[in-house]
């Protein structure tokens, strides 16, 4: 498992950035580089259920370990969704990954915003996730200045 990390300084507050990143009008436009049509499904609840999926309704079901708006956010992924609403978190394949974290973390930066993100990944993903959050975290920059 590898853990990569990405940081951005965002000239708005903490509250737009963490608008931009967790809100349902924008998480699409940020998150499109890792699927067209991305979206976040949650209960907003720790230890509650969290659907990163594609318009079709396949993706990943993960948690929240730790909420602290506007601060942080801790996702906990725990296993796959087919577009049938098929849940899988017990599959050989799945346990190989399955308790990664990604971790959003913002803080206060000379009035500006410092946007630290810490993805865990297998090996195989890394330059998916390399593209889609250097490119992604762009465009939040982009929404929040531009709010």
């Amino acid at each position: 498992m590898e853990t990569l990390s990405y940081e951005i300084i965002v000239d708005a507050s903490k509250q737009k950035v963490w608008d931009v990143l967790f809100g349902k009008e924008t998480y699409s436009e940020w998150t499109q580089f890792f699927g067209p049509g991305s979206q976040m499904k949650t209960d907003w609840k720790v230890g509650g259920k969290t659907y990163f999926v594609n318009p079709e309704g396949a993706g990943m079901i993960s948690t929240i370990d730790s909420i602290e708006e506007p601060d942080q956010m801790i996702f906990k992924h725990l296993g796959m969704v087919d577009e049938n609403g098929v849940e899988d978190t017990e599959s050989m394949e799945i346990k190989q990954w399955s308790g990664c974290f990604e971790k959003y973390i913002l803080i206060d930066y000379d009035g500006k915003t410092k946007l630290h993100v810490e993805v865990q990944t297998e090996k195989d993903w890394e330059e998916h996730m390399q593209n889609g959050f250097t490119k992604g975290l762009q465009v939040v920059k982009n929404l929040a200045e531009a709010k």
